[in-house]
């Protein structure tokens, strides 16, 4: 029996994989939570065979630093990390962070299956990125330049930034700095604009 936890702020989304999955012979779901901060806690208490995790959770919990301390904690647990949103970061930092596969919740129930029943078996999903105008390699940024790179897609100010994060405007500016020599842009408007046009960044996460 393949052991299932499914960490997803949306009950419904919980409820949908839980009603696939109970239609499985195969499949047991041995735990939920709305929230990624749960997972090493869940994993040790449940020992389940494959986390379905998603990428942002209750209380903003990143599913992405969940899969980096499941990997740490338990060698032998897979993980499968979801997201609702087509923003393009999210399937080479899942990768990056340790992650076996990355499925955006728009694919089929079945598609869930079967790339599930790959995972166990040893294999790899990550969809290919869109080609976008950034340096080379699979996740180009720091992970606080993207939370200040998502900041500036919602056109928050230099301040904003720093007050949202606890770090100071100086700190901001070094980034903003970084990111912009980075991607060749010589604005931050420029930036901003190229992060949500490609796709990369999507402003309403």
């Amino acid at each position: 029996m393949i052991k299932v936890l499914i960490v997803d702020d949306h009950t419904s989304v919980r409820e949908a994989f839980k009603a696939m999955f109970e239609e499985k012979d195969d499949f047991c779901v041995v735990g939920e939570s709305a929230n990624a901060n749960d997972c090493v806690l869940l994993c040790e208490r449940l020992s389940p065979d494959i986390v379905l995790l998603d990428v942002c959770t209750e209380g903003y919990s990143s599913g992405l630093v969940a899969t980096e301390n499941i990997k740490q904690n338990f060698k032998d647990i897979k993980v499968v990390v979801m997201s609702g949103f087509d923003e393009i970061s999210y399937s080479p930092r899942a990768k990056e962070a340790g992650a076996d596969a990355f499925v955006y919740k728009s694919k089929s129930m079945t598609f869930f299956i079967d790339t599930i029943r790959k995972v166990l078996n040893g294999e790899k999903y990550f969809p290919e990125p869109k080609t976008i105008p950034l340096p080379k390699g699979e996740t180009p940024f720091t992970e606080r330049e993207m939370q200040i790179l998502r900041l500036i897609c919602k056109h928050k100010s230099r301040g904003e930034i720093a007050s949202e994060l606890y770090i100071s405007e100086n700190t901001v500016k070094y980034h903003i700095g970084n990111l912009l020599s980075k991607t060749g842009c010589s604005s931050v408007a420029q930036l901003a604009i190229i992060m949500i046009s490609s796709g990369y960044i999507n402003p309403l996460y």
